[in-house]
Formats: C-alpha cells, structure tokens, sequence
C-alpha cells in the first residue's frame, strides 16, 4: 500500500472514529484517550495528524462540507446538458441537516462556539466559516461556468448571505427555537429564488 493511501486510510478511521463517539457521548465527553481505544490509534500517530482534539472536530466538519461540495460537482458534471436542478438538489439533500440536533456537524459547531473565549477556538471557528463561505462561492461561480446560474448574480454577497443563514438554523436548532415562518423549506426556495436564471426578484447582484 502507498503511503497516501495509508495515510488516507488513517485519517478516515480517525474522522469516522470521532464522529461516531460524539454522537454517543457529545463533544465534550469525547476525549482523544476515548478516540485512541475506538480506533486502535496511539497518541502519537494522531498528533502526526491534528494538533488536538478541536482540530479534529473541525476536520470531522470539513470532510461533512466535502461531502455535499463532492456531490454538487458530481451532479455538475453528471447531464450532458447543463441543468439547475441536478446541483440544486444536491444542496438541498444537505439543508435538512441544518435543522438537526442530532448532526455531528451541529454538535461540533455549539461546542467550538461555546469556547469563542479561547482564541484558539474562535480562530478554529473563524477559519471554518471563511472556508464554508468559500465553498459556497465556488459552487455559484461553477454554475456561473456551467451558464446555469446568471453572471449577474454577485457570487460573494449570495455565499456569504447562504452561510450566514445556515450558521443561523444551526443555532437555533441546537438552542431549542422553533421555526415560526423561516425554515429550510424557505431556505432551499430562498436560494433557488436567488440563483434560478428564471426567478423572480431578490437575488444579489453585481
């Protein structure tokens, strides 16, 4: 076996390893001795990974993030003819997660938040939203290239406002607040309202 494989191998046991015992036992119950005896991983071989336990949480986030950004390209390459609706429903298969309490991505991000005292922690926080953000605008922008999403719409407001709300169902979720007239529903024809080449009103432009 080559060693990126092994090294790709590892670091799946050790996200999948993580994710399973958050959703046992929560984040904060979740110790990397509790990682270490699930996995069969030592210390040392984690530590050659993340630098502790919060990177790993955020790495447990990033490959979730990686997850929907590998099924919105797949279904942007999929058609023969470029269409909205196979991307579109690859984000909005993800939007019900935003609504969980009991998504370990949802979890992770209470946690982390919790400890925005810490700069560290904020800076954890702070670096995963920018790179969310990011990934949004990528998506707009590959649609853009794909000529089914319009050039007139302003990739970076768009992404920024997608981020902000889904940052926001998240913690109203985790916090216990019902949805009164905005929920994901709203959320998924929010965005297709905003990116449709044949909506109507609203969108961000340039």
């Amino acid at each position: 076996m080559k060693q990126e494989e092994r090294r790709e191998q590892t670091m799946k046991l050790l996200l999948d390893t993580t994710e399973e015992l958050i959703l046992e036992k929560g984040c904060n119950k979740t110790t990397l001795n509790d990682i270490m005896a699930r996995s069969g991983l030592s210390k040392g071989a984690i530590f050659h990974y993340v630098s502790g336990k919060d990177e790993l949480f955020v790495k447990v986030l990033e490959a979730k993030l990686e997850e929907t950004n590998t099924s919105f390209m797949d279904a942007v390459d999929a058609p023969a003819v470029k269409e909205f609706d196979g991307p579109m429903n690859a984000i909005a298969q993800s939007l019900p997660k935003l609504e969980s309490r009991e998504d370990v991505s949802n979890l992770i991000m209470m946690y982390l938040i919790g400890k925005s005292d810490q700069p560290e922690a904020a800076g954890i926080v702070a670096d995963f939203y920018r790179q969310a953000v990011a990934t949004s605008k990528r998506w707009i922008v590959t649609g853009q290239e794909s000529g089914v999403i319009p050039s007139s719409v302003n990739a970076d407001q768009a992404a920024e406002l997608f981020e902000l709300l889904s940052f926001g169902l998240r913690m109203r979720s985790l916090i216990g607040v019902r949805s009164t007239g905005f929920g994901i529903q709203e959320f998924s024809e929010l965005i297709m309202r905003t990116l449709r080449p044949d909506r109507q009103g609203g969108a961000p432009t340039s």
